[in-house]
């Protein structure tokens, strides 16, 4: 009893409406397997009047550390392709570290970055809202495609320059409006690496998200922009969510459920623009 009530005390302690919203955005990973950086930073900005800012960097962290058992189950069965991590991780890290430095830089010198936050965020939601209707179709095609046009013939000869570069485009994005980890890095492995398997490449995408958004949101950490608070409760709600949405995904198909979150993304991504 004295642990239950240690635990309602510490989960009290929080704003509920914080706990609530985690626990949603949770919900809708667990079930759908949609990123939360697509969801989580446009409630934050649009729900609860949060700075763009404090929104992405703090969603940064929530990422990184929800997706943390995604590595791990993937690891455990084999599904994670290490050298691709490495390439796109080459140029992810550095490009994010740049990015950050950019934007303190900018911080600093008294320029208002929210609205670039904004509109890059409204970008990559739109952005993720197609790939989101289309992965189905971009799965089926890179499965049954074994052409050797010259196209093909030159994307594999360059294959790992335009990973290392495609990581270089996703430290950048991510950094900037916390989107992009998931959806449209898995989307960019399915068209480099159409022999993969595709729980290879969602093994391989979660791999290369972890470190790429916690070491961006350590960035957001150093120059401030992290709620350690609003954190806190998002994970509270968050973590044990997703394991409930992942019990009852098993039993409900999410073909109209990944419709109905495209179709929020997009009209939020509409919305954010402006």
């Amino acid at each position: 009893m004295e642990y239950l009530e240690v635990v309602v005390s510490f989960i009290l302690s929080f704003e509920l409406i914080h706990i609530a919203a985690g626990s949603l955005v949770g919900f809708v990973i667990g079930l759908t397997g949609v990123g939360g950086g697509s969801l989580m930073t446009p409630i934050l900005v649009l729900g609860f009047g949060i700075a763009p800012t404090i929104a992405v960097g703090t969603d940064l962290l929530y990422a990184a550390i929800t997706k943390c058992s995604g590595i791990f189950f993937h690891h455990r069965n084999k599904t994670v392709d290490w050298r691709i991590v490495g390439l796109l991780a080459a140029g992810s890290v550095p490009s994010s570290i740049i990015t950050v430095v950019l934007l303190e830089h900018i911080k600093a010198a008294g320029f208002n970055f929210d609205r670039l936050m904004m509109l890059t965020l409204s970008i990559m939601l739109v952005l993720t809202s197609f790939i989101i209707l289309i992965k189905g179709q971009l799965v089926s095609y890179v499965s049954h495609y074994h052409g050797d046009s010259k196209v093909v013939i030159l994307l594999k000869a360059y294959r790992p320059h335009l990973t290392v570069l495609s990581g270089v485009a996703l430290g950048i994005l991510v950094t900037i409006s916390s989107v992009g980890a998931g959806a449209i890095g898995s989307a960019i492995l399915f068209l480099l690496y159409p022999r993969k398997k595709p729980v290879a490449i969602v093994g391989t995408d979660i791999a290369h998200a972890v470190p790429l958004t916690a070491i961006a949101g350590m960035g957001h950490m150093h120059f401030g922009s992290v709620d350690y608070e609003l954190l806190v409760g998002l994970l509270a709600g968050g973590v044990p969510a997703i394991y409930l949405g992942s019990l009852v995904g098993r039993y409900i198909p999410d073909h109209w459920l990944r419709i109905a979150i495209a179709l929020i993304l997009f009209a939020m991504g509409v919305k954010l623009a402006l």
